[in-house]
């Protein structure tokens, strides 16, 4: 009888130990800290906080360089070159070696 009394008495505690838990308020202390790795590490990826600021032109490829590069590109994609065999990769006929001779 002793032992169960006991037991029930714990587990008592324990229930009431729990419920006053979830009462407890602790967030104005995570609040306050709230988005605070985020900022940091948005600013550790900003380069030039100030580059909205500067009107001068951009300087690089002119526009009609860029388009034809980003065409060639993407035409990569659109015909792909033929895959070779796994079995053939770093084999050859030793054409090339002579092509280098000459």
């Amino acid at each position: 009888m002793n032992t169960i009394s006991m037991l029930a008495r714990a587990g008592l505690c324990s229930g009431l130990a729990i419920a006053l838990a979830g009462c407890m308020t602790s967030t104005p202390v995570y609040d306050k800290h709230f988005g605070e790795a985020v900022r940091t590490v948005q600013a550790m990826q900003t380069l030039n906080p100030d580059a909205a600021k500067n009107t001068d032109t951009v300087a690089g490829v002119d526009g009609r360089a860029a388009t034809a590069a980003m065409d060639r590109y993407s035409g990569q994609f659109r015909n792909p070159q033929a895959d070779t065999s796994a079995f053939t990769v770093g084999v050859g006929t030793g054409n090339s070696l002579d092509a280098q001779a000459r």
